[in-house]
């Protein structure tokens, strides 16, 4: 191998190990842009201990949710209006009444309305009058093996026939 040959192959391999470093230090810089967390609240929420929960409903401002107890029935309705996303007040009925929802009869304790717009919602979350396009969403309850909480899952909404009984 001549000296000629020698230099050339040493400047080409200097030329490939800086392009390489380049690269390197190019891709380092694009994957710091991304975030390794995520800062979106979890999906599935332990609530507290069913013994928590009376009788009729009982509003958790953290999640935006409604929890509704009957007996050993318990069923949960979101908060968030479903025009612009305001938290939706519950009013209380002056007389409570049964109706059939999901094919099963339900207690209605409470109507909802929204302050921000003025969307009515019946006991069960089917949107009444106003902006409001669709009913609350109800979601998914279970309880934790682990320590026998009640958690619901936010990602995961049901039908109005969902009913957990515990």
């Amino acid at each position: 191998m001549s000296a000629n040959d020698r230099r050339e192959f040493l400047i080409k391999l200097g030329t490939g190990a800086g392009v390489c470093a380049l690269a390197a230090q190019g891709v380092a810089s694009l994957r710091s842009l991304v975030p390794n967390v995520s800062y979106d609240a979890p999906t599935t929420v332990k609530l507290g201990p069913v013994a928590d929960f009376s009788d009729g409903l009982k509003f958790l401002a953290d999640e935006r949710l409604f929890i509704f107890r009957d007996g050993n029935t318990f069923h949960a309705v979101s908060a968030v209006c479903t025009h612009l996303g305001c938290t939706v007040r519950a009013e209380a009925l002056s007389r409570p009444e049964t109706a059939t929802v999901g094919g099963a009869p339900l207690r209605l304790s409470h109507q909802f309305s929204c302050p921000c717009h003025g969307s009515h919602y019946s006991g069960d979350g089917t949107n009444l009058s106003g902006p409001a396009p669709k009913p609350l969403a109800w979601f998914r309850l279970s309880v934790a093996t682990d320590d026998g909480q009640l958690v619901v899952d936010l990602a995961d909404e049901v039908e109005r026939d969902f009913r957990l009984t515990v």
